[in-house]
């Protein structure tokens, strides 16, 4: 069986105002079926015989977004391990290897990060059969992408021999080069000896764990400590937040492929993209006669060779060339599709400037559902609030602000004091400063309600729970 080992950790901040922090591309569906996410695409890709349940790697505050996005998608992860701070993807995988390895040393990992796209998964399938072949006689294999133009934005891979033992088309790796300027990738695509590094690995886990140990001893201590001390919090295995902090952060390329003597490559065209850019998107989407790509309520004239996406309200567009426009419902971000690179630029003046558009939309994912922002004043704040059939919000209270609850739609099972009552569509209940809490949804469909919170603090951190089914801290 192959494991498939999802790494579920970045920002995406390229491709802002869509992906945020707290919110990043691989949980936003932006190719295709517009209602399938890309870390949802990721999982269904390695389905099926031969493959074993997903392992996914995770930011500790993503863990019910990614939770929920597999059970959405029919999905049961075999684990989902959270760490604490970011260490970069060797020692993820370190954590991946050796939780597998406690079952079957011999299994084989399909690394995976959790936000690229893949159009031809038949072709995907073939080389992950080359690349298991390799894999079991020792080799650590990576997946080099065959280059259709000479692309600066992505490391090269300079393939060997051919490994005899295995099936055609793996190779010993002759060395690894990083991002070249325009000419030198000119001279890698015409040489037809280098492909793009797409950062999609297969190896036994016990075979990683000891090249590892080899090169990065710390880092292999400090992934073993993390997960010898880890706790088990619900669904999730929470790593020790000391020891995996005490962890060299290193890429899988850097603290292993590049020192070893066993890497290989299998060489495919697969239709792959890692949408480091909005660019990227336009690329592989289908684009209109005039080499538009529109999502969303948009509106075109004298119009070319555009991205625009209209994530609320509707977008109007005329007499522009080779631009991306982005619009969700609290940022529009316009660029030359030639600068689409830049757009990390403007995440970091936003976050110099303290400004919160950078981590959250205005709808923000709860474990029991989310809620949307849509007014706030001085001393008020209107949230439409979403909670799923057969969830709660915890047992809490607040000490700045009163909450007026009225039900759009469902049904909702108030707690307020010593009372327990039921609200349905269009009824309304206040809820005093100070008073102990709790919203619940009993029904069968969605419970949407609006809440009118008023009083001198309106922060989310005004929050005092007195019992909570999602293992979240007491305050906040």
């Amino acid at each position: 069986m192959i494991h498939p080992v999802i790494l579920s950790g970045g920002s995406g901040s390229r491709l802002w105002p869509m992906s945020r922090a707290g919110y990043p591309k691989q949980f936003l569906a932006l190719h295709g079926d517009t209602q399938t996410t890309m870390l949802q695409a990721t999982a269904k890709r390695a389905q099926g015989e031969g493959f074993a349940a997903p392992l996914i790697v995770c930011n500790e505050e993503h863990r019910f977004i990614v939770a929920e996005q597999l059970r959405t998608a029919g999905i049961e992860a075999s684990d989902i391990i959270l760490e604490p701070v970011g260490r970069n993807t060797a020692p993820a995988v370190a954590v991946a290897a050796l939780r597998l390895s406690k079952h079957d040393p011999e299994a084989l990992m399909l690394v995976m990060p959790s936000d690229h796209v893949i159009l031809n998964e038949e072709a995907f399938h073939g080389a992950v059969a080359k690349a298991a072949t390799a894999a079991q006689q020792g080799a650590l294999v990576t997946f080099g992408i065959t280059p259709s133009s000479p692309e600066t934005g992505y490391g090269y891979i300079q393939r060997g021999d051919e490994r005899k033992d295995s099936n055609l088309g793996v190779y010993n790796v002759s060395r690894f080069v990083e991002k070249p300027d325009q000419s030198t990738a000119q001279q890698y695509l015409e040489s037809g000896e280098y492909v793009w590094n797409s950062g999609i690995f297969l190896f036994r886990a016990h075979t990683y764990l000891e090249v590892l140990e080899k090169y990065q001893p710390a880092m292999y201590e400090a992934a073993s400590k993390a997960l010898e001390h880890s706790q088990q919090d619900l669904s999730f295995c929470r790593l020790d937040t000391e020891a995996f902090a005490a962890s060299p952060a290193d890429s899988i390329d850097y603290a292993v492929m590049e020192r070893t003597d066993q890497a290989a490559v299998v060489p495919v065209d697969m239709g792959w993209s890692d949408l480091g850019a909005w660019s990227a998107l336009w690329e592989i989407e289908e684009k209109d006669e005039l080499g538009n790509v529109a999502r969303g309520d948009v509106l075109l004239h004298d119009t070319h060779n555009s991205y625009i996406h209209a994530d609320h309200a509707m977008v109007a567009v005329a007499g522009m060339d080779n631009i991306i426009v982005i619009a969700t419902d609290d940022a529009v971000m316009v660029a030359d599709k030639n600068n689409a690179q830049d757009v990390k630029k403007l995440v970091e003046k936003l976050k110099e400037q303290g400004r919160g558009e950078h981590n959250l939309h205005t709808t923000v994912h709860r474990p029991w559902g989310c809620y949307r922002g849509i007014d706030l004043g001085e001393r008020h704040q209107v949230k439409r609030i979403t909670v799923n059939p057969g969830e709660r919000l915890s047992l809490q209270m607040h000490y700045h602000r009163a909450e007026h609850w009225i039900v759009a739609s469902g049904t909702a099972l108030v707690t307020c004091g010593e009372k327990e009552f039921l609200l349905r569509e269009n009824e309304s209940t206040y809820i005093p400063m100070g008073e102990t809490h709790r919203l619940e949804n009993p029904g069968k469909v969605p419970l949407q309600l609006i809440e009118v919170q008023s009083g001198s603090y309106l922060g989310e951190d005004d929050i005092v729970r007195f019992e909570d089914g999602y293992g979240r801290s007491p305050k906040g």
